[in-house]
C-alpha cells in the first residue's frame, strides 16, 4: 500500500517541479539572446536617429541630442562587451540606458502633456516639435524610450539569468574572447543588417 501511495506521488512531485522550473527555463532562453536583443535595439535607435536628420532632414533638438549622446555609446558598448564575451556587460551599459529611459519620458510627456516645464531650448529647434505622430502617440522620444526600455530590460534579463558574479569571472578568464565564434557573427550580421537596411531605405528616397 505505502508503494502504491509513493509511485502516485512521485509523477504529482514531477509535474509540481516542471511547473515550477517553467519560468526560469523561459527566462534562460530569453536571457541567452537578450544581449543580441539590447545590440539590435541599439543599432536600430543608432540609425533610425542619423536617418531622421542626414536623410529626411530633421533637426534635432536639444533633448533630442541628450538621447542621442546616451544612445550611440549604447550601440559600441554593447558590440565590444558581446565580443568580448565581458560578463559584467550591463555594469556600464545600465546606466547610459536607464538614463536614456529618463530623458526620453521627459521628453514625450513635454510633447504630450503640460506637466513638466520646458526645458531652455531658445536655440534651434523647439523640444516641443512633433516631426511624427503615429496613431496619435507615437513620437520619435516615444521610440527612443521604447529603445532605451528594451536595452534595460534585456540587460536586466542578462544579468538574472547569469551565473554568479564569481563563476562569470572565472568564465571570462577561461575564454576571453580571442577566436570567431557564434558571437561574433551575430554581432557582425545584426550591425550589417541593421547599416544595411536604412542605407537601402535612404536609397529609395532618393
Amino acid at each position: 500500500m505505502s508503494h502504491q501511495l509513493l509511485s502516485t506521488a512521485a509523477p504529482a512531485d514531477a509535474v509540481q517541479a516542471d511547473t515550477e522550473d517553467a519560468p526560469a527555463g523561459w527566462m534562460a532562453q530569453i536571457g541567452g539572446v537578450s544581449r543580441y536583443i539590447a545590440l539590435l535595439a541599439a543599432w536600430i535607435a543608432t540609425s533610425g536617429s542619423l536617418f531622421f536628420s542626414e536623410v529626411l532632414g530633421w533637426i534635432p533638438c536639444s533633448l533630442c541630442w541628450y538621447q542621442r549622446i546616451l544612445m550611440y555609446p549604447l550601440s559600441i558598448i554593447i558590440a565590444i562587451g558581446l565580443l568580448r564575451r565581458d560578463a559584467r556587460l550591463h555594469t556600464y551599459a545600465l546606466p547610459f540606458s536607464l538614463l536614456g529611459a529618463a530623458v526620453s519620458t521627459y521628453h514625450y510627456l513635454l510633447q504630450k502633456t503640460d506637466w513638466l516645464p520646458p526645458p531652455a531650448c531658445a536655440m534651434g529647434v523647439p523640444c516641443s516639435t512633433d516631426y511624427i505622430n503615429w496613431l496619435g502617440f507615437v513620437t520619435i522620444p516615444f521610440l527612443a524610450l521604447t529603445a532605451f526600455l528594451i536595452i534595460s530590460l534585456m540587460l536586466v534579463t542578462s544579468l538574472l539569468t547569469s551565473a554568479s558574479a564569481e563563476d562569470q569571472a572565472v568564465a571570462a578568464a577561461a575564454s576571453p574572447g580571442i577566436g570567431i565564434g557564434y558571437d561574433h557573427v551575430a554581432v557582425v550580421a545584426i550591425i550589417g543588417t541593421v547599416v544595411l537596411g536604412f542605407i537601402i531605405a535612404a536609397q529609395l528616397l532618393y
